[in-house]
């Protein structure tokens, strides 16, 4: 609070507060680890976001949940490391280069490889600056002094060190294989960039006639223009009908090729004819077969996906209207004989969107087995990565039990080259981490390495490895957590993982916290072509940082997906105006209160002891949950707290002694109020930084920064059970005098006798002790509280634990509508009566249930019989009258 007086204007205004606020941290320093030795380290990596474009609301939530974990740990007395970074996403930024260099007339050929390298460079750094400003944006507590960018120099020797040692290893190879083809970037894409969706097709049914003449045998294919390039029909080995030809030849139509008849225990003899044609060229099981018994490899595509020389006539044609001619001409030949309707799947380049083409083609591979298989048993120690929710280690099995070779070469320019060298007269092959010693002899691979081969190694090459003496590498590895969606589990994680192990020895994060996927408020997936997008920066620029980041971090569970929602992003507004409002009405009447005059040691009303009570639980109940992931939990039990406790009845109450003549009371609630209100900040400021920071600045405090300020604790001396159940039962009896005035319609103005009949000596003496809240809060122009009285005629009642209510309301109350509610109330306690019997009669529950559970139960069952009992009595009553 600067000079001792309040600087907090009206209105909550989220743009004005925000403003400047961000810069205000990053000159503080406070978001920059520190390498205190004293501290225990926290670290997470930033999934570093592509530099194609600007971010989206997954970016937002994905990035919300690492701050609210890296701000709350911070507070909680870590050294926090998040590091920041991003990704040079090979595929998608060349292509949104090539597309930007298109606009402009001109292509990446037109340019050479070293200037198109440079013009992608410049849209780095265009693209960074966006990145970083919506960073800023959302208030990411970020370390910038540790910002890492894949293809700058420390994570290139990364990736060089490697590859070297991979294929040192013999887990690196160069070879001839059927691979993923992306005709419209003309590059290699692994199996996890395919997406298959299925698509109306056809089976062409087929006679390959016999070269001796004796007859024909009959093939199937779904893509008739690979026919070109096949170079044998295979049978079952034990497929009777084919027996007498295994060893004899076909003549290939319209090539005329001869080919042979193999036999070999792949073909399903009871699928179609139980032939199948084998095209080692396109298709990896053709390859597979073709590798079996040498067969000749024929590849009849070029690779912008149009017919080469090896299809003849039908060279420099694009193989879909290759495959239109080929039908016709094999129908006019007689040779086509059936075309049958099939849905199947066909993969599709996530980037390009083009049908992917099986080609053969050299490129590098990993070999995975042994990698995979370093995983698995990782999975089956202690110091295992744990995935939140757990189901998602299943899916991460399955895909490491069911690897592949991981074809890690990409036709492209930007991205890490491959570190490989070919001699110019010898063809030699030279790995290393730098070019050879007479490099005017040896010409560099012209490939480039998938961008996750780089991203594999960002928890460990972002902290100086592949030094093992790294500062931050000996401290801040492994990472605590990652956070990330469920959808790059394949293409990330599992990387990260294997490659960790391998490089490092450990795993290379303990903690994996899956979220879903950001959905339209219909459910439908966010996306261009639906039109259905929207900008995280928009919904800032309307409602503020904290209610979106609030709305994104407390909408859903671990691993759930997530349906975008304006209304409720709106009502969060309303809660952050709420807590404004609240604090601005407290720190008005604290009177220029001081920190050192903070003072707890006084007599507290049963209010001020209730809501520290209440604070103590929401404190626990808030870094438990934390601490398991469970930020919607978390979300719900601070906005009951500071809505419902602190702004509907603690500060309503506290009116009483603030606008009251005893001083000491006065002192102790303003004290309470400065309490409550700083850690209930402390809390919610992982959540809505910027909020949280704006008040905790105007309250009594010590330290420069909320950032900074320690976490809450939970401070047993002021938690009071006796003092909760006492204000309980205030609420209990305020809100059933409330119902009742507004079921006659009588306002909160007109005063009423109201009668209070305890149950018991102890009851009597917490309402006597406590009247002053009844009366301010209830409006009677007669307060009568007693263990024994009379049934007053013609009024209106309400049962409360411990208490019965009588408001005589001559004149006003209808008998017979009265007689109904009652029997309506009747019903509701009746059936809480049978649910709780229904379950305690359930001997499953009784001894499978812990007994605490069990008795918590029972003593409701007591509850409700009683009150059950008290109406019966009151609508017996009211019918005798």
């Amino acid at each position: 609070m600067e000079d001792n007086k309040m600087t907090m204007p009206t209105k909550y205004e989220p743009q004005r507060i925000e403003k400047g606020r961000y810069q205000w941290w990053l000159d503080g320093k406070f978001f920059e680890a520190n390498n205190d030795p004293d501290k225990e380290p926290y670290t997470i990596v930033i999934p570093p976001p592509n530099v194609t474009g600007r971010l989206h609301l997954g970016h937002a939530w994905d990035t919300t949940l690492q701050d609210i974990l890296t701000r709350m740990k911070r507070m909680q007395g870590y050294d926090v490391l998040w590091l920041p970074g991003m990704d040079h996403a090979g595929i998608a930024t060349q292509a949104k280069v090539e597309e930007k260099l298109r606009e402009e007339g001109t292509s990446r050929y037109d340019l050479g490889r070293e200037k198109f390298v440079e013009e992608t460079w410049k849209w780095k750094e265009e693209y960074a600056d966006f990145i970083r400003q919506q960073w800023a944006k959302l208030g990411l507590g970020l370390d910038y002094s540790r910002e890492r960018f894949t293809l700058d120099e420390g994570l290139s020797k990364a990736v060089r060190e490697v590859f070297v040692k991979l294929y040192k290893k013999g887990l690196i190879y160069r070879g001839e294989y059927i691979i993923n083809w992306d005709p419209v970037t003309k590059t290699a894409i692994s199996d996890i960039e395919v997406i298959h969706k299925d698509v109306q097709g056809a089976f062409y049914h087929m006679h390959y006639p016999l070269a001796d003449g004796t007859g024909a045998i009959e093939v199937a294919t779904t893509r008739p223009e690979t026919m070109l390039g096949d170079t044998a029909v295979a049978v079952h080995p034990d497929d009777e009908r084919y027996q007498h030809l295994i060893g004899k030849t076909v003549l290939l139509p319209i090539v005329g090729r001869e080919i042979p008849i193999v036999a070999d225990d792949y073909v399903d003899k009871d699928f179609g004819s139980g032939a199948v044609k084998i095209t080692p060229a396109h298709d990896p099981n053709d390859f597979e077969i073709g590798n079996r018994h040498n067969l000749e490899r024929v590849l009849v595509m070029n690779e912008d996906g149009t017919m080469n020389g090896n299809a003849g006539k039908y060279q420099g044609m694009d193989r879909f209207d290759c495959r239109k001619q080929i039908i016709k001409d094999l129908q006019d030949q007689g040779v086509l004989f059936q075309i049958e309707d099939h849905m199947h799947s066909v993969g599709h380049s996530e980037r390009s969107g083009a049908v992917v083409e099986p080609y053969l083609s050299t490129q590098w591979f990993v070999n995975m087995q042994p990698l995979a298989d370093q995983a698995l048993e990782l999975q089956k120690q202690e110091e295992k990565v744990n995935f939140v929710p757990d189901r998602f280690e299943k899916t991460y099995l399955r895909w490491m039990e069911n690897i592949r070779d991981w074809c890690i070469s990409r036709q492209l320019w930007w991205g890490h080259r491959i570190p490989a060298w070919y001699h110019k007269e010898t063809g030699e092959v030279y790995v290393g981490n730098e070019a050879p010693a007479d490099e005017e002899n040896w010409e560099q691979d012209q490939d480039v390495l998938d961008t996750w081969f780089s991203s594999a190694l960002w928890p460990f090459s972002t902290m100086g490895w592949p030094d093992p003496n790294a500062e931050d590498f000996q401290r801040y590895y492994p990472n605590n957590a990652l956070v990330t969606g469920y959808d790059i589990i394949f293409f990330w994680v599992s990387r990260m993982i294997f490659q960790g192990i391998e490089f490092t020895g450990k795993r290379p994060f303990n903690d994996v916290l899956i979220h879903g996927l950001i959905r339209a408020e219909d459910g439908r997936k966010m996306s261009k072509s639906l039109g259905n997008g929207v900008d995280p920066m928009d919904v800032i620029d309307q409602y503020g940082a904290d209610s979106l980041r609030y709305f994104l971090a407390t909408g859903s569970s671990p691993g759930q997906d997530l349906r975008f929602s304006m209304e409720k992003i709106e009502s969060i507004w309303n809660f952050a105006n709420k807590i404004w409002n609240a604090s601005r009405f407290a720190l008005m009447n604290m009177d220029g209160l001081k920190q050192e005059e903070i003072d707890l040691t006084g007599e507290k009303n049963v209010a001020d002891k209730w809501i520290l009570t209440r604070l103590n639980d929401t404190i626990d109940t808030v870094t438990k949950l934390a601490d398991k992931y469970e930020f919607g939990e978390v979300g719900r039990a601070l906005y009951n707290f500071i809505w419902d406790d602190l702004c509907d009845w603690y500060i309503e109450m506290a009116k009483l002694p603030l606008y009251g003549e005893d001083e000491a009371a006065k002192k102790t609630t303003r004290s309470v109020l400065a309490y409550v209100l700083d850690n209930t900040m402390r809390l919610i400021h992982p959540f809505m930084p910027f909020i949280s920071e704006e008040i905790w600045q105007n309250l009594p405090h010590e330290g420069k920064s909320i950032t900074v300020a320690a976490w809450p604790t939970v401070n047993e001396q002021f938690t009071d059970n006796q003092a909760a159940g006492e204000m309980k039962l205030l609420m209990d009896i305020i809100r059933a005098v409330r119902n009742i005035r507004a079921e006659v319609n009588t306002p909160m103005s007109k005063q009423i006798k109201l009668m209070l009949k305890a149950k018991d000596e102890e009851t009597l003496a917490a309402l006597e002790k406590n009247k002053s809240f009844i009366e301010k809060f209830c409006n009677p122009e007669e307060l009568i509280i007693s263990t024994d009285m009379k049934t007053p005629e013609k009024s209106m009642t309400a049962v409360v634990t411990g208490v019965e209510l009588f408001l005589p309301l001559a004149g006003l109350i209808n008998i017979d509508e009265e007689i109904k509610r009652l029997e309506k109330e009747w019903e509701k306690w009746n059936k809480e009566v049978e649910r709780v019997q229904k379950k305690l009669s359930n001997e499953k529950f009784t001894s499978k249930a812990p007994e605490a559970v069990v008795e918590e139960e029972r003593a409701k069952e007591k509850d409700y019989v009683v009150k059950r009992s008290i109406v019966e009595e009151r609508m017996k009553e009211l019918k005798n009258i």
